[in-house]
């Protein structure tokens, strides 16, 4: 059995307010020990000194979609699915790369890719968690089809299935469509509950799916061990998500205060993605991102970042997405620069680690350096509690990078 002994670092356990110097244990895949005290001697392990150097659990990205190749959806859900698979295979190295040791696919990745990583035909990959298809009314954000398509053509040619999303109408056709998802081993359900920006004809303010319709996913979801995301942006969405059992909120852009407070009293989680906002604005025209759908990006905008701060004062529980489309995925790492402008470092760094691994139902096992758990360990040059530029930077100031033991990138003085 490999040992391997983290020597000297300055230990962040995933949610304490502060890092304590000590050493880090790992031996076959788990941290076997987490010591404030020096050891003694070099024992049966191989050293990796960590002097100087900053300890903390691999980072969890709760919001991603990995097949979304570009950034015209419509055009995204038409292509070649073998294409999609080499764009998903370079996002999940990449993200690596910056540190993310686990994705949690909020829409689109599938049982093939999931059983690609695990059987080793993707070589480098976070650890993975997927939604299946995300599921929408008809109309709703997961019908990317333009609004001259006739829908009679759809349902004839299978078109209302895209490698994205799923048309169901009617609380037993989203029955189904759970249970589907399900059977193709999703860890959890992606429903759409309003308008959004990517999609091409839903109103963006409006809630989608009756009520009966989703307590049904979630009556679903909850029977299996899983349970539901919503996408939502308008305050109505995010209050009658909340209220009616969906445990987790992506995005809740347009929240208020009341619905803040709302959200933490049900404990519903939210999982804001700001960078892909920012990034839109800067970049979406030039890619080739729909007029209308840059119309909406703009409403949405302005009180994006205020909405971070109206949920932390109301103690919502905030997981770290970033939903970021086609090439701009590059930009993952600016999360943490964006939430900066209005949240403390140990928040950020809390969504990201803590926070998130409950929102996966994997407390203990994952965004966390406590013994017992997955040795996914990021070693930093510098302290993020004081400042959290240093995760912003595309990876460029992590030192090293393990994942279930094995080193992803090493120090350079180890290499």
């Amino acid at each position: 059995m490999r040992k391997i002994l983290f020597r000297s670092g300055l230990i962040f356990d995933g949610d304490s307010e502060s890092a304590k110097q000590g050493d880090v244990l790992v031996a076959d895949g788990l941290i076997s020990d987490i010591s404030y005290d020096r050891s003694e001697g070099n024992g049966d392990f191989e050293i990796v000194d960590c002097e100087g150097r900053f300890l903390m659990p691999g980072l969890i990205d709760a919001h991603v979609h990995v097949y979304a190749s570009g950034l015209n959806i419509s055009r995204v859900v038409e292509t070649p699915l073998s294409y999609l698979a080499h764009f998903a295979a370079q996002f999940l190295s990449s993200s690596l790369e910056r540190g993310f040791t686990t994705l949690r696919d909020a829409g689109g990745g599938d049982v093939g890719l999931a059983s690609a990583i695990r059987d080793g035909l993707i070589k480098r990959s976070p650890r993975f968690y997927y939604a299946g298809r995300a599921i929408s009314q008809t109309g709703g954000h997961g019908d990317f089809r333009p609004r001259d398509f006739d829908l009679d053509d759809a349902h004839c040619c299978g078109c209302h299935v895209s490698c994205l999303a799923v048309l169901a109408d009617g609380v037993d056709a989203v029955r189904k469509a759970v249970r589907e998802e399900l059977r193709r081993g999703a860890s959890h359900i992606k429903l759409m509950c309003s308008g959004g920006v990517a999609s091409p004809s839903d109103p963006l303010d409006r809630s989608q799916y009756s009520d009966e319709e989703i307590r049904a996913a979630v009556d679903e979801a909850n029977r299996a061990g899983a349970y539901v995301s919503a996408h939502c942006h308008p305050k109505e969405a995010i209050r009658r998500a909340a209220e009616l059992g969906v445990r987790s909120i992506e995005h809740a852009t347009l929240v208020d205060k009341e619905t803040a407070d709302f959200m933490a009293e049900r404990g519903a989680f939210a999982v804001p993605t700001m960078v892909t906002i920012f990034s839109l604005l800067e970049e979406g025209e030039k890619l080739g991102f729909p007029a209308v759908s840059m119309d909406k990006l703009r409403r949405v905008a302005d009180g994006a970042l205020s909405g971070l701060e109206i949920m932390k004062r109301a103690g919502v529980k905030m997981g770290f997405g970033t939903d970021l489309l086609g090439s701009l995925h590059v930009r993952q790492s600016e999360e943490f620069t964006l939430r900066a402008k209005v949240l403390a470092p140990i928040d950020i760094l809390r969504s990201a680690c803590s926070v998130n691994a409950e929102l996966l139902g994997e407390t203990g096992h994952l965004g966390c350096l406590h013994k017992g758990a997955h040795a996914d360990i990021l070693v930093i040059d510098g302290d993020p509690l004081k400042d959290i530029s240093l995760l912003g930077t595309m990876g460029q100031g992590i030192a090293a990078i393990m994942k279930a033991g094995q080193f992803e990138k090493r120090l350079t003085s180890e290499a």
